[in-house]
């Protein structure tokens, strides 16, 4: 029996990453505020501290992914990544000043470094090619949902005990160590050691075509004007959330995103992937203009569930696209290049985007964003018409 017809590793893969998920987002949208509110930090410093963790850490993806295919494992260095995230909570736990939680975000990312490339890897292997926008955007889903309960958790925790941050970061540890023990114990392994024959994988993009070069840069430049979502988190703040709800605005956004990612991977299995696509670049621009104009609560609730959208269109259907332009025995390494870029951009992404908004406004970060998605969709559209001339 397959459940959803997805096979035992998509599923188990999918259930790890609903845990890590509950556990991280007990504690990421209370981290912009707690450097904020209760230890002063300046917007600058906290986009500074969110570029550098993701990508200095994002630097790894590309490397574990290159280790993964030349060692023929999936599963242990997937436990490797998921068990560092899980020793970085302690860190932010008994954080006194700013310089303690960079030290937990880079370490929690650097878990992230090493696991996402492996497990993308191990999913693209576990399933056929008509099914790569399901198995992803299930995998979205689980990852997703656990970012519905983790903020649920919070702010049933906050009610509870006061406004304790500290103890929902001391508990968030429960369900991460969880995840670790279902990889070592339900996840089999996918991979096998490349072929003495055959070229190792190196960091070099000469294992692959125009198309996944081309893509890269496409999705390098939206991914710039993408900053972190702790500036959205700070804009709903700005116009009027109050603190203790903004935990349930980011709830609305990760389970309009939960829900909407698996669909959204069938419909791009069936309709086209590269269609979704252009659809996302076009969504994203129009909800970040939206966010820049916003000026009531109101506004901020239906934005973040449009971003909601958005990421479900577009995140799981990413991956499964670039499955398809990758060559087999470089899945891990292509996987890890695409990660590197993304996490790579996040920092000048994000110190653009704290530099905006103290100098000019904090509408103008998300100005940016837009016209950043819009010159990556008019790209993606060129794109198209090429892969369409040219025969694979």
């Amino acid at each position: 029996m397959k459940p959803l017809g997805l096979n035992k590793n998509v599923i188990m893969a999918g259930l790890v990453s609903f845990l890590m998920d509950v556990s991280s987002e007990m504690i990421y949208p209370l981290v912009p505020l707690f450097l904020a509110n209760v230890l002063g930090v300046n917007k600058s410093v906290i986009g500074l501290i969110e570029g550098i963790a993701e990508s200095t850490a994002s630097l790894l993806k590309v490397f574990s992914g290159m280790y993964s295919d030349r060692i023929g494992s999936r599963k242990w260095l997937m436990a490797l990544g998921y068990g560092i995230s899980t020793l970085s909570r302690p860190f932010v736990a008994l954080a006194s000043a700013w310089p303690q939680v960079f030290a937990f975000r880079f370490v929690d990312r650097l878990g992230k470094g090493i696991r996402t490339a492996p497990r993308d890897a191990l999913i693209d292997e576990s399933v056929d090619r008509g099914s790569l926008g399901k198995a992803f955007g299930f995998h979205r889903s689980m990852d997703t949902f656990g970012a519905v309960i983790g903020p649920s958790l919070a702010i049933l925790l906050l009610g509870l005990f006061a406004d304790n941050y500290r103890l929902v970061f001391w508990l968030s540890m429960i369900p991460a160590v969880l995840a670790v023990l279902f990889i070592v114990f339900f996840i089999s392994e996918t991979a096998k050691s490349t072929p003495a024959d055959h070229p190792k994988p190196k960091l070099s993009l000469s294992h692959f075509d125009w198309r996944f070069k081309f893509f890269m840069g496409i999705a390098t430049l939206f991914a710039i004007g993408n900053s972190s979502d702790v500036f959205l988190i700070l804009r709903a703040e700005q116009l009027g959330v109050p603190s203790v709800m903004i935990p349930a605005v980011y709830l609305v956004f990760n389970l309009v995103y939960s829900l909407s990612a698996m669909p959204a991977g069938m419909v791009a299995d069936r309709f086209g992937k590269k269609r979704l696509l252009l659809l996302g670049f076009a969504f994203f621009a129009i909800v970040y203009f939206g966010f820049a104009a916003a000026t009531t609560t109101l506004q901020v609730w239906v934005l973040f569930s449009l971003y909601g959208l958005f990421m479900g269109i577009t995140e799981g259907v990413q991956k499964a696209y670039l499955a398809t332009i990758i060559p087999p025995t470089f899945k891990a390494t292509a996987f890890g290049i695409y990660n590197m870029c993304i996490g790579l951009a996040l920092l000048p992404a994000s110190i653009v985007a704290g530099l905006l908004w103290d100098r000019i406004g904090p509408a103008t970060p998300f100005y940016f964003g837009g016209i950043m998605a819009l010159l990556s969709a008019a790209l993606f559209l060129v794109y198209i018409g090429k892969v369409h001339r040219t025969p694979c």
